[in-house]
Formats: structure tokens, C-alpha cells, sequence
């Protein structure tokens, strides 16, 4: 079979590996959730210096204004507003990729700002939207077909819960769900349709989440999770990760939410092998490991591995292996190349670069390349590393490229097509680049290891915009100036 030749060729060649975890340093700082903890201090300690500052607070922060469309020239998008030319917050490094528009948090109606996730829904009509989490809940706009943001209204955290900067939202058919790591939020599922009959011109609409919420689920410990996760469009499951505290029954790990009928979430269990998940994707498997063919494979970043599961029995689900790297700091978050063969995954980490290890030691980003034919034995076959010193966070992928939250260092755009042909990472490309965070511009390496900027992204609209969310000042909409090769 050609794939398992592909395997035997990979290990020949001496790339391939497959790394298990450092018990010890499993024990130690991942099972017993140090890390995770270490590194949600470091955040939180540099966040409140950041609002002590006036820069992520929405109302001390309200420096921030709104900006037109800017052309990316010879390496710089500045506004075409005379009043902001000479401001040098506002001029973005950039390479192929223009701003259309931008809004801050406080346009966007948050009173606090601290922007986080984001996602983007397509109505039946063409009409695209964008969903835009903040520390008080989420806002929805309309992205124009001139690229700009119309701001509709929001839907705020669930009632009587204090804001978080953890928040995360996807879609499922025509529905967003919206969980958080504040304590009692559970999980808000909202119909997006009801953006439709929205008029702009009458002003914003403030949704309740007490009232105009198609469903809700809180059946957690602690009421808070760390991320959402896409079931595949074939089922109506949804995936709850990071659920506190680690102790409790599913330690942290997935679970299942069923969402036939969103008014009425269940849950019919979890997977709780390897514990605490971070983040994942699910798929109904179509790869070349012909054992697992039409099961629902969730590939899971597990803080220090990447762990695949087969979840197609919601009551029984199975642990296929559970795989590390070299570097293993903190598993973050990944993306498997292609859905329908489902050969090759690019994954980071996000602490390496703060911790200097692995291929990251110098501060760059590192998106690690996974070979997946085999998914009991999946092999780390070689790496890309970014060209600025920043820290990687959220990547997905669209076609043949992978738009990836750089924080510091904005959004970067590479080609990934050359991967299944050079594993080792040597053929991947950045084809296009915006930098959201001017503030570090004159450092050395042009970047910096700061948990600030670009959280996330969503570049799934027909249009070829693409929304930026950052945690600092507001939501960005982009386009690459030529069409990607």
C-alpha cells in the first residue's frame, strides 16, 4: 500500500519520529496541572499590567479608534486618515494582505475589551457575519461586501457571572455555542438566525442570555471549560474540553454533548484516558488506515502530546495512542491538512518559545508536522519555524493554507501544500502576513514572547475577507492583495 511505503520512507530517511511521553515530567507538571496553572498566572500577570496601562481595559483603552482600509505598501498598511498618518500605533507591518477595516472593543459594544475567540457564519443567502468574543460575551457584526464591520449587536456572559478573557465559541448548523473558563458560565447556545431581521440603522440589539438563548448545558463541576470543539457535519455532537477541576469525572478531558435538539443538550459521556484536553479536532475518518474507516477519530492536544481517540461509541470511547515530540512544553491547538484523506496534522505549542525548548529555543515559532497514515503510530516527520520572535497560538486550516494567531506578531499565512511531498517542513511558505501589534516592532527579532495581540482568526468566508480578534484592541478585517498562488 502506497501510504505504508510513505511510512517505511519516512523512518528510512531518519525524520520520522515517534516520541512517548517523559512520565516523570508527565506527572509532575501536566497530570497534576502545573503547567497549565504556570502559564495562566503568567498570562493573567501580564494581562493586568496591560490593563493597569489602559491598553486592554475597553473603556481606559478607547486610544483605540476606529480605522479605514489601508493598502499594504512596501511592508506597511497605515490609515489613509490624515488625523491617524502620524500615528505610529496604527501603522501595521504587513506583506500581501491589506486592512479593510477595523473596529475597537468598545465600537463593538464591550465595556471591558479583552477580546479572545472568534468565528465567522455564512447565512443561506451569502450574507457573511462575524462573531467576535470578548471578557463580557460575544458580538456579532456583518462583514460588508466592501470589507467592513457592521456592528449588530451582542449577547453577553451568562448572568451574574464576572467576566472572562477565556472565551470560545464555533458554530454548529446555524447556532454558535459559547463556553468559558469563568466559573457557572456553562455553555450558551444562541441562534444566529436571529441576526437576520436585525436593521442596523435602529442601532445594536442586546440579546439576554436569560431569555433569547435556543439552549443552555451546565451539568459540570465547575461550570467552566476551556474550549469548544466542531463535532464532524455528518453527527450533531459538540465537544466540551478543559472541564474543571481535573479530579472530577471526566478529568478534563473530552466530552460528548449531544445537540440534536439544541434546545435540550445532552450528554452522554466522555473520554477521560489521557486527562485534561486543550483542544481537538473531530472527523469521521477517511484516511488510509483502513481499520478505522467511517469511525469518528478526535485528534486531542493534550498539554505535552498529541493523543488521537475513537469516540464513534459515545459510552466506550478508546484511546488509539498517545504521542509526544521533541520540545513538548504545551500541546496548544492543531489542524489535520486535508479532511478527506487525512494523512498529514500541523500542530503548536505555546509555551515552548517562553521556555526555550525544542526547535523553539530561540524564540520563534514552531508549527510541528505530523504523519497520521498510521493513527495508532503517528510520527512527528519535521517542523516549520516563523520568521519573527513571537508566541504561537490558534491555526486553521482553508484550502491549501493555514492562517495562524501569532499574538504579537498578528496573523501569518502559510502554504502548506508542499508538506505531503516534503514532510520535513522545508517546502512550507509564508505567502502573506499583518502584523496587529505595533508595539514591539522595534525590538530585537522584531517581535516578542508578550501573551498580547492576535488570539485568533477565521478566513472561511466565500469573500476572501478574514477576521482578526485580538485581545488588546478589537476585531481587524484583512484581505490578501493578490490572489494566493
Amino acid at each position: 500500500m502506497k501510504y505504508a511505503a510513505a511510512i517505511v520512507a519516512l523512518a528510512t530517511a531518519g525524520y520520522a519520529k515517534e516520541i512517548p511521553k517523559d512520565p516523570e515530567r508527565a506527572a509532575e507538571l501536566y497530570d497534576s496541572g502545573i503547567m497549565h496553572e504556570r502559564i495562566m498566572a503568567d498570562k493573567n500577570f501580564q494581562w493586568d499590567r496591560q490593563e493597569q496601562m489602559g491598553v486592554l481595559n475597553a473603556v481606559a483603552g478607547a486610544q483605540f479608534s476606529e480605522l479605514p482600509f489601508a493598502q499594504c505598501k512596501n511592508g506597511l498598511a497605515a490609515p489613509l486618515d490624515p488625523f491617524q498618518s502620524n500615528n505610529a500605533s496604527t501603522k501595521f507591518r504587513c506583506n500581501n494582505m491589506n486592512l479593510h477595516h477595523f473596529l475597537p472593543h468598545t465600537d463593538l459594544g464591550s465595556v471591558v475589551g479583552k477580546g479572545s475567540s472568534s468565528w465567522g457564519w455564512v447565512s443561506d443567502d451569502g450574507r457573511e457575519f462575524a462573531i467576535i468574543a470578548q471578557g463580557d460575551g460575544a458580538a456579532f457584526a456583518e462583514i460588508t461586501t466592501a470589507g467592513k464591520l457592521r456592528y449588530l449587536g451582542r449577547l453577553p456572559q451568562t448572568t451574574g457571572i464576572a467576566p472572562s478573557q477565556w472565551r470560545e465559541i464555533r458554530t454548529y448548523k446555524h447556532y454558535i455555542v459559547v463556553g468559558s473558563e469563568e466559573p457557572g458560565h456553562g455553555i450558551q447556545i444562541f441562534d444566529l438566525k436571529k441576526l437576520l431581521s436585525i436593521d442596523y440603522k435602529k442601532g445594536p440589539v442586546t440579546f439576554s442570555p436569560d431569555t433569547d438563548l435556543t439552549g443552555y448545558w451546565n451539568d459540570l463541576p465547575l461550570g467552566r471549560v476551556h474550549n469548544v470543539v466542531q463535532g464532524p457535519k455528518e453527527n450533531n455532537f459538540f465537544y466540551v474540553n478543559g472541564a474543571q477541576p481535573r479530579n472530577s469525572t471526566c478529568l478534563s478531558g473530552l466530552i460528548f454533548l449531544d445537540l440534536t435538539d439544541p434546545s435540550k443538550p445532552t450528554s452522554p459521556g466522555c473520554a477521560r484516558d489521557d486527562g485534561y484536553v486543550h483542544d481537538a479536532q473531530c472527523l469521521i475518518y477517511k484516511g488510509p488506515h483502513t481499520k478505522y474507516l467511517g469511525r469518528e477519530i478526535c485528534y486531542g492536544f493534550n498539554e505535552d502530546s498529541l493523543t488521537i481517540y475513537d469516540v464513534t461509541d459515545k459510552k466506550f470511547p478508546e484511546t488509539v495512542s498517545i504521542t509526544s515530540y521533541e520540545g513538548a512544553t504545551y500541546t496548544h491547538q492543531g489542524w489535520v491538512l486535508d479532511t478527506e484523506n487525512q494523512e498529514w496534522l500541523i500542530m503548536d505549542d505555546e509555551y515552548d518559545e517562553v521556555e526555550g525548548r525544542g526547535p523553539a529555543s530561540n524564540g520563534r515559532p514552531v508549527t510541528f508536522i505530523w504523519n497520521i497514515s498510521d493513527l495508532e503510530h503517528p510520527k512527528q516527520t519535521g517542523y516549520y519555524q516563523g520568521p519573527r520572535k513571537t508566541i504561537d497560538h490558534n491555526q486553521y486550516i482553508f484550502g491549501k493554507y493555514s492562517y495562524q494567531s501569532m499574538y504579537t506578531s498578528g496573523l501569518s499565512v502559510l502554504d502548506i501544500s508542499s508538506i505531503p511531498s516534503e514532510p520535513t517542513g522545508r517546502g512550507v511558505r509564508e505567502v502573506a502576513w499583518f502584523d496587529t501589534y505595533p508595539e514591539d516592532d522595534a525590538l530585537e527579532d522584531g517581535g516578542s514572547l508578550k501573551f498580547s495581540g492576535s488570539w485568533s482568526n477565521y478566513a472561511g468566508f466565500p469573500s476572501g475577507f478574514i477576521l482578526i480578534n485580538t485581545m488588546d484592541r478589537g476585531a481587524f478585517v484583512v484581505k490578501t492583495q493578490k490572489p494566493l498562488p
